[in-house]
């Protein structure tokens, strides 16, 4: 039993050094790249912008406004509110209408029975 526990020591120790030896291995390889990557950059006289995920590209801020934004009611600009009028319709926002009172272009009428 002693020399089976052994055996799986050096199995471990063996997997361990893979392992550490493909890790080191990456990071020389991207290291490199890192390296010929910044010496083209100083050679064409272009400034290194470092590596981020989505760099400029993205920003968590953004969404909050667009949601902020679509709360607020958008003010009809003059073309629309001249197109609006030569049409006769309501110049109004549909979100800013008062009470239902205000409606115009509905006819009242009785409810249909189905008997």
């Amino acid at each position: 039993m002693p020399m089976m526990n052994f055996f799986i020591r050096i199995v471990l120790f063996l997997l361990g050094l893979i392992v550490a030896t493909g890790l080191f291995f990456l990071v020389a390889v991207l290291a490199a790249v890192w390296g010929a990557r910044y010496g083209w950059a100083r050679l064409t006289g272009k400034p290194v912008s470092p590596w981020a995920a989505m760099a400029g590209r993205f920003d968590p801020r953004s969404g909050f406004e667009r949601f902020r934004a679509a709360g607020r009611a958008a003010e009809p600009s003059a073309a629309d509110v001249v197109g609006a009028r030569a049409r006769g319709e309501s110049v109004r926002s549909p979100v800013a209408l008062g009470p239902a009172d205000d409606v115009t272009d509905v006819r009242a009428r009785p409810a249909a029975r189905n008997d």
